[in-house]
């Protein structure tokens, strides 16, 4: 099987449902954000603490589900409020290390800069998703997943600043 269909050439798509629709449709602007989202964490992957990389290898996978999610308009829902939990867990467990208490400057090592430019890219899969929720009635799983997915990010990346003694606070 060829990775060239020529299928796209006239500017459609095709979803997992069998619909085509146009390049720039919602749709495809959401998982095309989330599909960018999943290579900067590849790219990040190589800067972080080897117990980070495990995390976003998962979080990786998940970012498939909710593409998937998406492409089936909320048929192929596989990511959940368990996977919400996990990240929640990690979240809570970084913020205790961290112990955040005010605004900081964000990139003071190239590993968190790197989490950085990923969560910033979630929050713009987070509203492209939105759009689709609050237009369309298909993926609330995935709003939820990359808004918390966003905080696991940032939290991350002071982690890291934090072990290298080089947060920066705002102020």
């Amino acid at each position: 099987m060829s990775i060239t269909t020529k299928t796209g050439d006239k500017g459609l798509t095709g979803l997992f449902t069998g619909d085509r629709v146009a390049k720039f449709s919602p749709i495809m602007e959401a998982n095309g954000t989330i599909d960018e989202l999943d290579s900067f964490i590849g790219e990040a992957k190589h800067h972080v603490p080897e117990e980070m990389v495990e995390i976003l290898e998962r979080v990786q996978v998940q970012l498939y589900d909710l593409m998937a999610e998406l492409a089936s308009k909320g048929k192929y829902a596989k990511v959940g409020e368990e996977d919400v939990k996990w990240l929640e867990g990690l979240i809570h467990k970084y913020e205790e290390e961290v112990q955040l208490k005010s605004f900081v400057l964000p990139g003071s090592t190239i590993a968190s800069a790197k989490l950085d430019v990923c969560r910033t890219i979630a929050r713009r899969a987070e509203r492209r998703v939105a759009k689709l929720v609050l237009d369309y009635g298909f993926g609330q799983n995935a709003l939820v997943y990359l808004n918390r997915l966003s905080d696991l990010l940032y939290i991350m990346a002071r982690a890291i600043e934090k072990r290298e003694g080089k947060i920066k606070k705002v102020g």
